[in-house]
C-alpha cells in the first residue's frame, strides 16, 4: 500500500496518473496547498522541501520500515523501477526516458509554472518576466511537438 500526499496541481497529477497506470493500491492524503498545509511539521517530516507530491511506500523493495520519497521525478523513477514498467533496463533506452523525464520536471513544468504565475498571479505586472517565461514555454512546447511527430509519447 502506498500513501500519496498530494493536491490537485500539475505535479500531483503526474504521480497520481502513474500510480493509476501501474495499478498500485494507494490512499490519497490531501495536502491543501491553498492554505499552506505543505508547511506543517507533520508533512515536512515526510517531505523536507514542503512541496507536493510525496509518497510513503508501506511495502518498499527489500522490506523494512515504510519509505518516504519526495520530488515528482524521484517518485516516478522509484515507482517505475519498483513495478518494472515504463523505465527500460537497457542503458540506451533508459537514458532516453530519463532525459525526457528530467526535461519535463526541470524545464517544461517550471517554465509553465512561472509563465502562469507572472501572467495571472503576480501582484504587479512584470512584462519582462511574463514574456521571458511565455517565450521559453513556447520553445519547449515546440520541441515537444517535434519529438511527438515520430512517436506516440516521449
Amino acid at each position: 500500500m502506498l500513501d500519496l500526499y498530494s493536491w490537485a496541481a500539475p505535479n500531483g497529477h503526474k504521480v497520481q496518473i502513474l500510480v493509476e497506470e501501474l495499478a498500485i493500491p494507494y490512499r490519497l492524503v490531501p495536502i491543501n496547498i491553498t492554505i499552506g498545509a505543505q508547511h506543517e511539521a507533520s508533512y515536512r517530516a515526510i517531505n523536507p522541501n514542503g512541496k507536493i507530491p510525496s509518497i510513503v511506500d508501506h511495502d518498499p523493495v527489500g522490506g523494512g520500515p515504510p519509505l518516504a520519497v519526495f520530488e515528482t521525478g524521484a517518485i516516478m523513477v522509484y515507482l517505475a523501477e519498483k513495478e518494472g514498467k515504463f523505465l527500460p533496463s537497457q542503458p540506451r533506452e533508459r537514458s532516453e526516458v530519463l532525459q525526457w523525464l528530467f526535461w519535463q520536471v526541470g524545464g517544461l513544468g517550471p517554465m509553465m509554472g512561472q509563465a502562469q504565475h507572472f501572467f495571472r498571479y503576480a501582484a504587479e505586472p512584470n512584462p519582462y518576466a511574463t514574456a521571458r517565461y511565455q517565450n521559453e514555454t513556447r520553445r519547449l512546447l515546440k520541441l515537444l511537438d517535434q519529438r511527438l511527430q515520430s512517436r506516440e509519447f516521449i
